[in-house]
């Protein structure tokens, strides 16, 4: 299918090639018919990705804070890499279209194939994966041209609902771009007297001919028309919908404003505000955002959860909904906004046109793709004959693009990529681009089936990687899978009985093992004998809300990150754990803590200690490991550093073992190094994981590879909240 992105680095446009996306149970898969090119939105982004890099950083110095946090813990080189990762993504562009419905996820409701739907959240390109709640059915009397105003005109509504301006009140819009001329319609339809102001005479103009005041901005003139207007009293409410970096759409609000009205900021505007002006009349500020209550909002977008309509009339679904029936019933037409329309192999155009002429209001793009698509493999390039193990991916993130493709690349696996697939489809496109990778494969089991592939190796989310496991086994291929291995007992006792069957080799992404400084570690306790002490502190910061790592569907962090540094303390003691114990902060349930510690017994007499906090200083460095025992005492400090017997060890280089292991990985698929232990640690480490969370629930356990059943967690869970 074709989409339209743009370079995040240099804002270089293109329209590319790449396989349609695979819809989750809760999205829907939609074949687009007309998208929505939002002027200010899109043109600003795009002002912003051919921007330099220090104009980049000046507009976004959060993230610049973000980086500068990350170097002094995680080291410059690494952080310099992640960085260099996302500026060089290519972004999908668009967020408002309409098209029919191609298939629905078992979680979604009401939405069939073949419906219309207008859709939110996503946008330039033939087909679309669509959370559920923002797919909304069009009636049969809207046009597909209508319906493609959706997510915009819910924008709008969103801040007109934010004024809380009742029916015969008198509201002014400020800036009449494409949101300012939706918002005077919306308002006018409310039975609002309107009053539209901007710089331009013809949006004036355009605003007046709808049923407004339209208004060109001359300073006190405009204010003096103004209280004419309202009897000397000013507008119940300002909606700002201008786009500009300049403070003053907001400072002059305050002046046409009535005493203790309401301003609304709909359009990205300056906020260097005199507090005087707002002390004076009690005036309120208030921000909308974006669609309505649910946008941003996991478990509204991923999770199909609405919220119930006695608690939240107005979410981002009802909102389009509302615009849908106001065009329907006639009381709001849109059809005279739209100056340009191209289709969209001429997507560059269309984005000439809306930043070279200034009376480009709304330009939309047609597609005419069937609605009932066919699998698409896109070629990259040639490929390349190779007797050595040949690769396939899964799942092409920013952890993939920009730790493990590079360390793959390093290990000698760069020649030897045949294909990658992901859920979206352009992320892997963009991987494939970027590292030389032949094919482009539309879905997991295009890949599989391929026989030019020999090892599989599974970066996707974590509630995944059990099943593809299972499923690439049985495929006959070798098996990499990054960390965790399986979420559950069940999905762990599937691996092991998909591993049994067939004959692949099975690696797990306990990199930590392979590290230089562990190796030479492991080998200076080898020469001792006895128990050891292992304290392991993790100094893990804490992650945004919106992390995936917080849904609870991908394990939490215990079973996703703590995993690695329980195995490395089992890796080092040269067995597995007895006992396990874990204590955790309280705060959410037992498998989505954050705080905690987990404490290791092995059959030996050792120990091991896991302190895994969310709380430090962003400046102290992520992990120190400390072992004692064996006649020896070993301290490395966050990979960087290794002493032995308090002695610096120089001559060790430092690294987490990405590299390392991934050659391991080659050289044993190739049978020129033994597989050794290392499974039997990798499924002993995700027991061990397991009863972490079942200890956390309070249910204790001796051994664990004797792990409790989901239904006794539920049981303790129960009893706790009775």
């Amino acid at each position: 299918m074709k989409q339209i992105v743009q370079s995040v680095s240099g804002g270089e446009l293109r329209v590319v090639d790449v396989p349609q996306p695979e819809p989750g149970a809760t999205e829907v898969l939609v074949a687009t018919r007309r998208s929505l090119l939002s002027a200010g939105t899109e043109r600003a982004v795009r002002e912003l990705a051919s921007a330099s890099l220090l104009r980049k950083a000046r507009a976004r110095p959060d993230l610049v804070r973000q980086v500068v946090n990350r170097a002094r813990t995680g080291g410059v080189r690494s952080t310099i890499a992640a960085v260099r990762s996302r500026l060089d993504e290519d972004m999908p562009l668009g967020y408002s279209a309409a098209g029919v419905v191609v298939t629905a996820g078992a979680a979604t409701d009401g939405i069939r194939p073949g419906m219309r739907v207008a859709t939110a959240s996503v946008g330039h390109a033939e087909y679309q994966a669509v959370p559920g709640l923002l797919a909304v059915p069009v009636p049969e009397s809207v046009s597909d041209q209508a319906a493609a105003f959706g997510a915009v005109a819910a924008i709008a509504m969103q801040g007109l609902r934010q004024a809380e301006v009742g029916l015969g009140g008198s509201v002014a819009v400020v800036g009449l771009g494409l949101v300012g001329q939706l918002t005077v319609r919306l308002a006018l339809a409310s039975g609002l007297h309107v009053i539209g102001i901007d710089l331009r005479d013809w949006t004036a103009q355009l605003a007046g001919e709808c049923g407004a005041v339209g208004l060109v901005e001359a300073g006190a003139a405009t204010t003096e028309q103004i209280m004419e207007l309202t009897r000397g009293r000013g507008v119940d409410a300002v909606l700002i919908t201008a786009a500009t970096t300049s403070s003053e759409p907001v400072a002059r609000s305050t002046e046409i404003a009535r005493d203790r009205a309401r301003l609304v900021v709909v359009g990205d505007v300056g906020l260097d505000l005199d507090r005087r002006r707002f002390y004076e009349r009690e005036l309120d500020l208030r921000f909308a955002r974006s669609y309505g209550p649910g946008r941003h909002d996991r478990s509204y977008e991923e999770w199909g959860i609405d919220y119930p309509i006695g608690h939240v009339r107005w979410t981002a679904r009802r909102n389009v909904e509302a615009y849908l029936d106001l065009v329907a019933s006639g009381r709001v037409a849109v059809d005279d906004l739209v100056t340009h329309v191209y289709e969209v192999e001429r997507a560059t155009a269309a984005y000439e046109v809306l930043a070279s002429d200034p009376r480009s209001l709304a330009v939309q793009l047609s597609y005419s793709a069937p609605a009932q698509p066919s699998r698409q493999t896109i070629t990259m390039r040639p490929r390349r004959t190779s007797t050595s193990p040949r690769g396939g991916l899964i799942g092409a993130g920013t952890y993939a693009k920009a730790t493990f493709l590079p360390a793959l690349k390093a290990a000698g696996w760069g020649d030897d990529l045949v294909a990658i697939t992901s859920a979206k489809g352009l992320s892997a496109r963009h991987a494939a681009e970027r590292n030389g990778i032949a094919v482009v494969a539309p879905t997991v089991e295009d890949l599989l089936v391929r026989d030019d592939i020999d090892v599989v190796f599974i970066l996707s989310r974590h509630d995944s990687h059990a099943r593809l496991v299972a499923q690439a086994l049985d495929a006959g291929k070798h098996v990499f899978v990054e960390k965790p291995l399986a979420l559950t007992q069940d999905e762990l006792d599937e691996v092991r009985a998909a591993y049994d069957r067939n004959s692949g080799h099975l690696f797990v992404g306990f990199n930590r093992r392979h590290a230089p400084m562990v190796v030479h570690a492991k080998q200076a306790l080898a020469a001792g004998s006895g128990p050891i002490t292992v304290a392991y502190r993790v100094n893990a910061g804490q992650l945004p809300a919106a992390h995936w790592y917080h849904d609870r569907r991908q394990g939490g962090r215990i079973r996703g990150e703590v995993c690695h540094f329980m195995d490395l303390a089992s890796w080092l003691v040269g067995d597995q754990p007895r006992v396990v114990h874990a204590y955790g902060s309280g705060r959410g349930e037992p498998g989505l803590e954050e705080d905690v510690s987990v404490l290791l017994g092995y059959p030996d007499g050792s120990t091991a200690t896991i302190t895994y906090s969310t709380r430090g200083h962003r400046r102290t460095p992520k992990e120190r490991l400390e072992v004692l025992g064996r006649g020896h005492t070993v301290v490395i400090d966050d990979f960087r550093r290794l002493e032995i017997d308090g002695r610096e060890v120089k001559r060790v280089p430092g690294g987490k073992g990405h590299q390392e292991l991934l050659a391991h990985t080659r050289a044993v698929i190739a049978g020129n190094a033994p597989d050794d232990r290392e499974l039997d640690a990798s499924f002993g480490t995700t027991r061990a994981a397991l009863s972490a969370i079942a200890a956390l629930a309070g249910i204790q356990e001796d051994h664990p590879s004797r792990l409790p059943t989901q239904a006794d967690v539920e049981s303790v869970r129960a009893g706790a909240t009775s």
